[in-house]
């Protein structure tokens, strides 16, 4: 079939299987081309590991470390009518590219968030890879089943105690506009840290150190966002900032299982880049497009890879640590410079419908997004006739 982008406000409802590989190769050259990272990990296992960060982290611990990696996610594979998601030929690029170099790379589909996926990890590491040395939690959800009460948990972007009005783009129209949201009610806010929080990656740690799945050593990361004053609001001080929370709290009790094997736990701050998580918040579209065009001028934007790899090479098995007050490592430094937020606040405030594609890079945000499903890859011929059907 010949497959051509199909997309619904911030939502691309097919993908490419071939622009998939080609984005995952640039992605692996881009990490061999930095050198291998002087003792990291041998044994990775990614919850999230198909798409943005989590892919990034597999694709790092593969090519840069010489791991074997495990990757969990939920994606739906290809069928003779219809294209698999771009986390589904991301995976099957990836694991080839690993294959080859005789790195060990193995898969489950399914929701990480179950008792069963969990399971089939457990037996999946005790029959083939063993115990290990790094979990990389990277997760990027709307809703959860809690396996234990059977609840079905939706998290929601909203602010807390007062109403938000803000300024955003709309993907659909270009236009720029206004939105106002409404405060998150307690239960709101209750389901978003179900959601979001730490209580899954806590159980996921919990349940591999009792199976005795831990190497010695053992360190574990989870990513997140925090942002500066733009994005508090829908951050910060909202039902996502409370989720944060306890994502810091769950990071202290993992560490101090860790820690007693001689291990580590970190909660990774990245910067704001363009994922399908953050395609769907309402500001962050805009937010970005303006940050991108700031950051590229100056020389200092980096995709994911480019922070994973960082991250990875300097502060998870490096010794330029940048570490804030509550012990998370930071990479975000770049971005939340006062004179790169200063310039973000001024092109904010001059944006309309009209100069939007002038004084934003919108559209770095627009082909980043295509990216993401494989589309927009100056290498790919989008005419060709191709088959959708690939195998991890």
């Amino acid at each position: 079939m010949v497959i051509q982008p199909k997309v619904r406000g911030f939502i691309c409802t097919n993908a490419h299987p071939v622009g998939c590989a080609a984005n995952v190769q640039q992605q692996i050259d881009y990490v061999l081309a930095q050198g291998e990272i002087p003792r990291g990990p041998r044994r990775v296992l990614v919850i999230g590991a198909s798409t943005g960060y989590g892919l990034a982290s597999r694709i790092t611990a593969a090519f840069g470390c010489g791991a074997d990696t495990l990757g969990v996610f939920f994606e739906k594979e290809p069928t003779e009518k219809r294209p698999g998601t771009a986390g589904w030929y991301n995976t099957a690029a990836m694991q080839q590219a690993a294959r080859a170099r005789g790195r060990y790379a193995e898969s489950i589909n399914g929701d990480a968030f179950s008792d069963e996926v969990k399971a089939q990890v457990v037996d999946k590491l005790k029959r083939e890879l063993g115990p290990v040395d790094l979990v990389v939690y990277s997760i990027a959800a709307p809703r959860r089943t809690d396996p234990r009460s059977g609840t079905t948990y939706i998290s929601a972007l909203k602010p807390i105690g007062q109403t938000f009005t803000m300024r955003g783009i709309n993907t659909d129209t270009l236009v720029v506009e206004e939105t106002t949201v409404q405060p998150a009610t307690e239960e709101e806010i209750q389901a978003t840290i179900k959601v979001m929080g730490g209580e899954d990656w806590e159980w996921w740690m919990e349940l591999l150190d009792r199976e005795g799945l831990l190497a010695p050593g053992c360190k574990s990361t989870a990513y997140t966002y925090i942002g500066k004053e733009m994005t508090w609001p829908l951050y910060g001080h909202a039902a996502i900032g409370m989720a944060k929370r306890d994502l810091d709290r769950a990071a202290r009790a993992i560490d101090a299982r860790l820690q007693a094997q001689g291990g580590e736990c970190r909660v990774s701050v990245l910067k704001a880049l363009v994922t399908q998580a953050s395609s769907a918040i309402p500001i962050m579209p805009l937010y970005i497009s303006i940050l991108y065009k700031i950051m590229k001028e100056e020389g200092t934007h980096e995709g994911c890879i480019e922070q994973i790899q960082g991250l990875f090479a300097k502060q998870l098995y490096g010794d330029q640590r940048e570490l804030d007050e509550d012990g998370r490592l930071r990479m975000d430094g770049k971005e939340l410079r006062d004179a790169v937020q200063d310039k973000v606040k001024e092109l904010w405030e001059t944006v309309t419908t009209e100069n939007v594609e002038e004084l934003t890079d919108l559209k770095g945000y627009k082909g980043e997004f295509l990216r993401l499903f494989g589309f927009g890859i100056a290498t790919v011929d989008y005419s060709e006739d191709i088959n959708p059907m690939i195998d991890l």
